[in-house]
Order: structure tokens, then C-alpha cells, then sequence
């Protein structure tokens, strides 16, 4: 295996949401990473479960929250607030909306491959 760089300046793929937001998506050695940018009024319900078809997000997420924030509902009634600086573990079955004025960006090296993919 070689080494490799990439830079979400120049993504393999772009995900758009139902309005408010995308994901730029690296793959590096066969392994999807991306950054997210969740806009002010996101929610997954309303902006991903159109895509994804799903009645929660089942995808797990593992990440770092570089800016901004997102309140994150587990389907057994957990609810966790995540921030910026915060190193986060969202196992599947959840729902998120963005809390706050400004976006919540996230890089997530999850299993993220099917994330919001049509």
C-alpha cells in the first residue's frame, strides 16, 4: 500500500443534502472519509431521511466536530449534545439536528460509504 494524501478541497464525490448542507467525501486505502458541513435549521430527519429512506440515520458515525454544534437523538430516548472539539461515537439508529446559528462541520472516518448517497 502506498501512501496517500487528499485534500476535501478537491473531493472524490460531493454529497448534497435535501437543502441545508453536504458531505465531501475522500476515499483513502479503500476507506471513505468525510467532512460534513451541516447548515443552521439541518436536521436528519428532514434533510438526509429523503435520501437514505430509513426511519433513523443507521449509518455509525466516528468523529471529530471541528466547529459548531448538534444535538443527536438515540432512538432508545438517549439524547448527546456534541461540540466543537468534541471526538464523537454515534452508533446506528439516531436522528441529529444542528443547534445553534452557525454550522456544525464534522470529519467523519465512520462507515460512511453509503452516507447519504442516492
Amino acid at each position: 500500500m502506498a501512501a496517500e494524501v487528499k485534500s476535501f478541497d478537491s473531493p472524490d464525490e460531493t454529497r448534497e443534502f435535501e437543502g441545508k448542507g453536504r458531505a465531501k467525501v475522500v476515499e483513502l486505502a479503500g476507506h471513505p472519509v468525510g467532512l460534513g458541513t451541516f447548515e443552521p435549521g439541518w436536521k436528519w430527519s428532514e434533510n438526509v431521511k429523503p435520501i437514505a429512506g430509513t426511519d433513523s440515520c443507521q449509518v455509525p458515525h466516528f468523529g471529530y466536530v471541528l466547529s459548531g454544534s448538534m444535538r443527536v437523538h438515540m432512538d432508545d430516548g438517549q439524547e448527546i449534545e456534541i461540540n466543537s472539539g468534541d471526538v464523537v461515537a454515534i452508533p446506528p439508529g439516531h436522528d441529529a439536528e444542528v443547534t445553534g446559528s452557525e454550522p456544525c462541520v464534522m470529519v467523519d472516518f465512520g462507515e460512511i460509504g453509503d452516507y447519504a448517497k442516492r
